[in-house]
């Protein structure tokens, strides 16, 4: 993955929350300012698949993951991507009267 140096300022109590990653998972700061960064990544892409506005293919782009990984990512943070109930049960029908078994 292909990193960039970037200027930011950063809120004092964001930081204390850095300095308590960093101790907690024994870890410098600068890495822990990073992982912090990228669960927060990890939610909107997941919120954005969620809601339609980018596929999970884009995500996975994002996230520097494969499409599998951001299923996995959605299910274990409790949100939903996919076909709707009602998207399953119309498929479910169609491919009923396409093959006249139960899918």
């Amino acid at each position: 993955m292909e990193t960039i140096s970037y200027p930011l300022r950063i809120p004092k109590q964001l930081l204390e929350l850095v300095n308590l990653k960093s101790r907690d998972e024994y870890i410098d700061k600068t890495t822990a300012l990073r992982k912090l960064l990228y669960e927060g990544a990890e939610e909107y892409a997941l919120r954005l698949v969620a809601e339609g506005r980018i596929s999970a293919i884009k995500a996975a782009e994002f996230l520097h993951l494969n499409v599998h990984d951001i299923y996995r990512l959605a299910e274990r943070h409790g949100i939903h991507i996919g076909a709707t109930e009602e998207q399953e049960r119309k498929s479910r029908e169609t491919a009923k009267k396409l093959f006249g078994k139960a899918a």
